[in-house]
């Protein structure tokens, strides 16, 4: 282990591990649970075959994904207590509740549904098994709105005063509909079904690179490509009010991600690269845009933008960081844009299931959505700092008082146990997605193999190809 690292900068980059593996999980099933309730109401309204069977094997997939989410979210949330107490004796009165309700109103629901849709397809009407889907799909949002109150509160806090050093809310509407609120709700919805879109359109492209033309491939690469080019504008609108709504809220932020140091007069230049060097207080190498920044963060040609030398250094976030997870975000999200037009081109070309290279691109943009997606959460939550709870709590003031050695052999710990676990859990998943929906004049395994008289006991279970078959 590094000597040159604290407690304190283990106890970071722990959190940062754990909750990078737990956010692409609930992620895929917020985005598939919505598929899946898609899928499911036109096979009520057509009784197409193939939609059914999309159903059935998009819920195998989901039911990993959801598995997988809920082990890592209970593992990451204990970390709040064990490297992380001075935060919660801080401010656990706001989050304490706000998670509270997630779990009270967003898991029950899925909870007392999630095994209905899993395994209920022979044991209630088609209706009532349409309407278990449709809970789970409204609970995995619902599950959203209450994560995202809690770190917007994070990010922008009102509602709430300091009384004997601990917080105290005054205004709950204050505290959930904080003033990030509903831009991070928005993105971060957006994201999970562009995620989805794209692991389900990469999917759709493998199997018809393969060969396979029938109507299940064929519908579910189409209906991906349909959702990409509707949210991908709808998503750069969105997170463009988002950046305006940073830089009222939280201008270091954006300094940081700009790399701008001086506050420009008479119109900011954008850095579209460059290497921010926050020992010299400069960008090197810097190529720019004389005014788009002011364009792009203000609406205007001349609108100002603070440098970080008005911020004090103690409060400046880490600038390399978050200028380039931020590219990341915004160069793979215009590459989205274009590949859902190429496919709105070749769609009205009828080349959309012919063109191989298009196919390829498809199945190589599989993974970006979760690229995009952590670069994303690497610049808000990077960008935050110093602090944990924006203007208020400071990073440093909130970890628990450990030594060097016991967060760095927790740390080694999460390591390995995730990359098994997980790393298995992935390539269960990616198996599956290999085998594909079931081939026209094939019935799919409706259920799990179990007995008329026995039910399944977890989501897993859904789930009931070997993973080690070829």
């Amino acid at each position: 282990m590094n000597s040159a690292l604290s407690a304190f900068d283990l106890a970071r980059i722990q959190f940062a591990f754990t909750v990078s593996f737990h956010i692409v999980f609930p992620a895929l099933s917020i985005g598939l649970a919505s598929f899946i309730a898609v899928l499911e109401w036109r096979w009520l309204k057509t009784r197409k075959a193939y939609y059914k069977d999309l159903c059935l094997f998009w819920s195998k997939i989901f039911a990993v994904a959801f598995g997988m989410g809920v082990v890592s979210g209970v593992v990451m949330s204990y970390q709040f207590g064990t490297n992380w107490s001075g935060f919660s004796s801080f401010a656990g009165p706001v989050t304490g509740p706000l998670l509270m309700y997630e779990v009270m109103t967003a898991f029950f629901l899925e909870a007392g549904f999630l095994g209905i849709m899993l395994f209920g397809w022979q044991r209630v009407s088609p209706r009532a098994h349409f309407g278990a889907t449709l809970m789970v799909a409204i609970g995995t949002l619902i599950s959203t709105f209450w994560i995202l109150a809690s770190n917007s509160w994070m990010q922008t806090p009102q509602g709430f005063e300091v009384v004997n050093g601990r917080v105290v809310p005054l205004d709950w509407f204050k505290i959930v509909f904080n003033p990030s609120f509903p831009y991070r709700l928005a993105h971060m919805a957006l994201a999970a079904f562009i995620v989805a879109a794209l692991v389900v359109s990469a999917v759709g492209a493998w199997h018809l690179l393969r060969g396979r033309r029938d109507p299940a491939v064929k519908k579910m690469f189409s209906m991906a490509l349909w959702l990409l080019l509707i949210l991908t504008p709808i998503q750069a609108f969105v997170g463009d009010q988002h950046g305006l709504n940073t830089r009222e809220y939280q201008p270091a932020k954006i300094a940081a991600i700009e790399g701008l140091w001086e506050t420009e007069k008479g119109g900011t230049a954008l850095n579209l690269f460059g290497i921010p060097d926050m020992q010299a207080e400069t960008t090197r190498y810097a190529v720019s845009i004389p005014h788009l920044g002011s364009l792009i963060l203000t609406h205007s040609w001349d609108g100002e933008i603070r440098g970080l030398k008005e911020f004090p250094p103690q409060d400046r976030p880490n600038s390399t960081v978050v200028f380039w997870s931020f590219r990341i975000m915004a160069g793979l999200g215009v590459l989205m844009i274009v590949m859902s037009v190429a496919a709105w081109v070749l769609r009205r070309r009828g080349r959309l299931f012919e063109s191989k290279w298009f196919q390829r691109v498809a199945v190589a943009m599989g993974p970006t959505g979760f690229i995009t997606l952590l670069a994303g959460w690497v610049t808000t939550e990077a960008g935050r700092q110093p602090w944990v709870v924006y203007g208020v709590m400071r990073t440093s003031q909130a970890v628990s008082p450990l030594t060097t050695q016991q967060v760095g052999i927790s740390l080694m710990t999460f390591v390995v146990v995730y990359f098994l676990v997980f790393g298995t859990g992935v390539y269960y998943m990616l198996k599956l997605m290999r085998a594909g929906p079931a081939l026209p004049g094939h019935t799919p395994h409706e259920a799990p193999a179990h007995s008329p008289n026995q039910t399944a006991r977890r989501p897993l279970s859904a789930a009931d190809h070997m993973i080690d078959a070829a």
